[in-house]
């Protein structure tokens, strides 16, 4: 009798397990779809912006929009750049932090996404690497990445307005089985007329690396 309740015990641990095992890579499905459709759907709403509209929303209720597109030749990387970055609306993209520069050459923009989404691609950025943020006035901006690094999600440094910088910011580490965290992985570029003399050499400001 003891052996099979045994079996069937354990039987049932291996049902849980799997239907566990399928419902997380059901999740992660949906949030990849997610992800990809709205983008499809911000491309328009990026169409609009472009043409002068503001605060175009991509669909009804949207609380968000458009400010920017980002690029990385290397890596295929084009995404729409939204307003804001609360969790709604990092779901959807990469987010533009309120209160920091708004992709000017004289402060800190600050872009924020998702480590298994839109962001996922920062861990394969080098220092040298493109950036190309397109403006919803039509003129694009360039920037080359000069660092790669594991900051505390307190390091408010990263947010500091004083220098002209991109700063890009994701949760770490990237294969972590849970959201949010307590560390962050930000990779910081500079507009390419203030490095092409020395790509890859930091500023005394950002040599506060823990990467």
């Amino acid at each position: 009798m003891m052996g099979i309740r045994r079996q069937h015990y354990y039987r049932l641990a291996v049902l849980v397990v799997a239907v566990s095992g399928v419902w997380q890579i059901g999740s992660g499905v949906y949030i990849q779809s997610k992800a990809v459709l709205a983008q499809w759907l911000l491309q328009s709403a990026w169409s609009q912006t472009l043409q002068g509209w503001e605060r175009v929303r991509p669909w009804p209720w949207a609380d968000t929009w458009p400010v920017a597109r980002l690029q990385v030749d290397r890596l295929g990387v084009d995404q729409i750049v939204l307003a804001g970055d609360s969790g709604r609306t990092l779901a959807f993209g990469p987010g533009h932090r309120s209160g920091s520069d708004r992709f000017s050459p004289s402060g800190n923009t600050v872009l924020s996404g998702h480590r298994d989404t839109h962001f996922r691609f920062l861990k394969e950025l080098q220092p040298g690497d493109r950036i190309r943020i397109t403006t919803p006035e039509g003129s694009e901006r360039r920037y080359a990445v000069i660092s790669r690094e594991v900051v505390s999600e307190d390091a408010v440094w990263v947010l500091e307005q004083s220098q002209a910088v991109l700063t890009l910011i994701t949760c770490f580490p990237f294969d972590a089985l849970l959201p949010g965290g307590t560390q962050r992985f930000v990779v910081r570029a500079l507009p390419l007329p203030d490095v092409i003399p020395g790509v890859g050499q930091r500023p005394q400001m950002l040599q506060k690396t823990l990467f």
